[in-house]
């Protein structure tokens, strides 16, 4: 009687909340007539709101799932780390209260599923729940995806009807509530403190408009749904460890678009990976209809195929494809809706649809995948075996002669549990098709050289990544055209179609480049070699402690040790202030940069310069700073925060460009302070193509001017060094090239609907391209002589006398691209043309940079470039 005076009272009182509050319409109500346990507080009860009235803070969600642990026998939460602000990252598991007495038995049977061979698997799978995992707001002010987390884990916590009961027997149910703490605080406090007591539903209003850069990203800015694979961050890292501890049978990832958008549901659109079985599509199409019928019983408007395709591998609803699971992307129209905003049809969308749809397709999916679990689970083990792969592909091959990127990608492949071995002495391949040219030849690899059989389950991720080039049925795409390993780390890399025959070893653990400090008694200098992956980081350290550091024009060294272009010498005699430390500081730079340090006994070398010569170029830690804030690219901004913040440890200033235009140049007064250009010595600028006009008009390019004569350095990437063309600034030597317009027939008379494809298909969509790099230039320094740069759209720089090219397109259109997209129009156009180059103005320079260099931090093989155009040329 207790319990039904609870319900009818709790009943009642949402009734009446529901009738007067206009943020929570009566027809999203979370299935009130069920019966939930009342030891097991609703978000409700514990937030003391209803969800959709208010977004909630991370710290109060954490809150909730960790009352929920403690109060349910259905749920458990874990933890995978923490953000880069310190917040805590947490996952939960859901199943029955039988299935978490032996949870680790359960998980441990999932993982063997794979490996089960066809007699075990009929065994295995009639006694096992699915597994089925979401991923909720990846996206930081994609917000309803945490809200209605919490509401769907009460649900299956609390519920008490048999229904859940036999859902539960089936599932574990492995729920991640929130990707990206960081920037959905970052929304959520500002949303807060712009909300108003009374609903905010004209478009105009100030709570619909976020600041740059919004809460989208993390803490550095960068997207984490591009990141699934690669790892750079921290959440990335953490939730793709449990997804590999827990290998699910289905994963949703759950995000929002505009609000004038209707709900997305599976399935997507072209292209797709061709490499995933053939059965994929269908099946993800099962759990979209069944999404469907849950909207068309709650008259839900929502649409599927005509949007997001699952192309690049690296978002949550692609990963999970490639590691066998059925992967899927839900989309919810809400961004920038707030609590509630009028749509362009005149319907008023709420936080509480936004979380109720979400809701809905949640516990569609989950009904669905026990419906079928006996189909997901077969679908899982047959995409697994190596001997269902579409690929004819045996093994890639990495030779071991460039040990700080290769790291990189070995980390990344032991990340994702996929086997590596190595060879314990030289063998020969007769077809070893190198990455470069795609040609077949024999080659003999020396021991020690990396191997990735795909004859393993792994191999449809193995093949999607470490593959040169994917089969691609439609060009235009929502992301980017390749993203091999290989090429964005720049290494020498083979791929067969052979068995190897040799003696392999599997490693178990990633060997680091060696480091440290090579010591001689009595030394006269140190140096580092500027080839290293972390020497940029080694300066960084030297500037800090204050040191006086050179670095070389030319090469240096003698038969048994060559120094390339750019290394650091540390000479004694110039830092006698130093002298007691100074091999401590060595030690310590060394061992935390993880570099090599070489002590030398003498100046004099035996191969070009010696150390104190005049080719070896005093340069001093200049002061450095990154315009943020629109018209520039938040991503690209974020890219390059990182790498000087994470990888390189060097202070850069982030500056609004809103104050540079309030101070001007020279400086102006502001309530807040000024900045002014002239305390600082490099000024990078990420893209921001026309809009920068508005930035630097005409006065304010000619101080800009002004500054680069007296000694100033710009470092323009993107469009930004577009803009720092002759189209726009008179003194500038750079000429971008014009393509030709299109006055063709097809064009003339081309159809509405054929336009976004035909266009679409004369842009570059982050294609592979073989650049040739000056590395006698310091924007080349520590460099290859070839580099893979990655190409969106078409422009380049016409090569001149007077612009110091560093870097070029391969001249023959026909081995110009290496992998992705790009029309022979487009090849035609960049062939031989430049998109890396310097010019000196004055005492200063201006560096153009075309490409993004450090593109997602795991296009790393043309960072340098920009490491250098900040850290040398000012110096050089």
């Amino acid at each position: 009687m207790r319990l039904f005076q609870t319900l009818l009272l709790s009943l009642c009182w949402m009734s009446i909340s529901f009738a007067q509050n206009p943020l929570l319409p009566e027809y999203f109500q979370f299935e009130p007539d069920l019966s939930y346990n009342e030891a097991i507080p609703s978000p409700n009860a514990f937030l003391g709101y209803e969800l959709g009235e208010k977004f909630t803070l991370y710290a109060h969600t954490i809150a909730y799932f960790d009352e929920l642990d403690e109060a349910s026998d259905r749920i458990t939460v874990g933890s995978y780390g923490e953000t880069y602000e310190g917040r805590p990252l947490i996952y939960a598991v859901i199943t029955s209260a039988s299935n978490q007495a032996k949870i680790e038995e359960i998980r441990k049977n999932n993982l063997a599923l794979a490996d089960a061979s066809p007699q075990e698997l009929s065994s295995l799978i009639d006694n096992q729940p699915v597994v089925v995992s979401f991923s909720y707001n990846i996206h930081g002010n994609e917000a309803s995806g945490t809200e209605a987390a919490m509401q769907v884990a009460y649900r299956l916590a609390a519920a008490q009807d048999q229904a859940t009961e036999d859902l539960l027997d089936d599932l574990v149910f492995v729920m991640f509530p929130c990707i990206n703490p960081d920037g959905r605080d970052r929304y959520t406090y500002w949303y807060t403190s712009m909300q108003r007591s009374l609903p905010a539903t004209s478009t105009a209003e100030l709570d619909h408009h976020a600041p740059w850069p919004n809460g989208r990203t993390n803490h550095y800015w960068f997207d984490l749904n591009r990141d699934w694979i690669w790892g750079v961050h921290p959440e990335s890292r953490g939730h793709t460890k449990i997804y590999q501890d827990w290998m699910p049978q289905l994963h949703t990832d759950y995000h929002e678009m505009g609000y004038n958008s209707n709900y997305f549901t599976m399935p997507g659109t072209t292209p797709r990976n061709k490499l995933l079985p053939d059965r994929y599509e269908a099946l993800s199409d099962t759990i979209g209809k069944a999404n469907i019928a849950a909207f068309n019983s709650n008259k839900i408007n929502y649409f599927t195929r005509e949007a997001f395709d699952f192309f690049y591998p690296g978002y949550g609803s692609s990963y999970p494809s490639v590691m066998g699971a059925i992967g899927m992307l839900v989309e919810q129209g809400g961004i920038g809706g707030g609590t509630a905003i009028e749509t362009n049809d005149g319907n008023i969308l709420t936080l509480r649809q936004r979380v109720f749809d979400h809701y809905l397709t949640s516990l569609a999916t989950l009904r669905k995948a026990v419906e079928r679990k006996l189909v997901f689970m077969r679908y899982t083990y047959e995409a697994l075996q190596p001997k269902n792969s579409k690929s004819k592909t045996k093994a890639y091959i990495l030779p071991a002669n460039d040990k700080d990127y290769l790291v990189d990608v070995l980390k990344m492949l032991e990340r994702q549990q996929v086997e590596v071995q190595q060879a314990k002495s030289d063998f020969t391949i007769t077809d070893a098709r190198s990455f470069k040219d795609n040609k077949a030849q024999r080659k003999t690899f020396e021991a020690g050289t990396y191997v990735v059989s795909t004859d393993q389950t792994r191999h449809l991720f193995i093949n999607s990544i470490l593959g040169r080039n994917l089969a691609i049925e439609d060009s235009v795409m929502y992301d980017m055209a390749t993203w091999s390993a290989a090429l964005a780390y720049n290494l020498e890399s083979y791929y067969t179609e052979q068995n190897i025959n040799a003696e392999l070893e599997e490693i178990k653990t990633v060997t680091m480049p060696q480091k440290g400090l090579m010591n001689v008694e009595n030394p006269y200098a140190y140096v580092i070699d500027w080839n290293q992956r972390y020497a940029p980081q080694a300066l960084s350290m030297l500037w800090k402690k204050g040191y006086n550091v050179r670095s070389a024009l030319k090469e240096f060294g003698s038969e048994d040790q060559l120094f390339s272009r750019g290394s650091l010498t540390i000479l004694v005699g110039r830092n006698r202030d130093k002298m007691e430390q100074l091999e401590a500081d060595m030690m310590e730079i060394a061992e935390n940069a993880g570099v090599v340090i070489q002590a030398m006994a003498t100046g004099r070398m035996d191969i070009g310069i010696d150390l104190a010569s005049n080719s070896n170029r005093p340069i001093k830690q200049p002061k450095v700073a990154l315009l943020v804030e629109p018209p520039f690219n938040t991503y690209t901004c974020g890219q390059l925060y990182f790498l000087f913040d994470q990888e390189t440890k060097l202070p850069v200033d982030r500056i609004r460009a809103s104050m540079l235009l309030q101070t001007a140049i020279p400086k102006l007064g502001s309530r807040y302070g000024y900045v002014d250009l002239n305390d600082y010595d490099v000024l990078i600028l990420a893209g921001g193509g026309n809009n920068l006009k508005n930035l630097f008009p005409k006065e304010q390019l000619a101080a800009l001017e002004k500054w680069v004569k007296s000694g100033g350095t710009i470092v323009a990437t993107e469009s930004a060094a577009s803009f720092f063309s002759q189209a726009n600034w008179k003194g500038s030597n750079a000429k971008m090239l014009e393509m030709k317009k299109d006055s063709s027939e097809t064009a003339k008379y081309l159809p509405f609907e054929d336009r976004r494809d035909y266009y679409g298909k004369k842009n570059i969509p982050g294609s592979a391209l073989l650049s040739h790099i000056d590395v006698t230039h310091p924007l080349g320094f520590g460099m290859k002589k070839e580099a893979y740069t990655l190409k969106f759209g078409n422009g380049a720089f016409e090569p001149s006398p007077n612009l110091q090219t560093a870097g070029y397109y391969h001249k023959d259109q026909d081995n110009l691209l290496v992998a992705g997209y790009a029309s022979e129009e487009n090849l035609t156009h960049l062939a031989g043309n430049t998109f890396a180059a310097m010019q000196e103005v004055g005492q200063g320079k201006v560096v153009y940079l075309l490409d993004n260099t450090q593109y997602r931090m795991f296009w790393l093989g043309t960072a340098r470039m920009m490491q250098n155009a900040v850290m040398l040329v000012p110096g050089m």
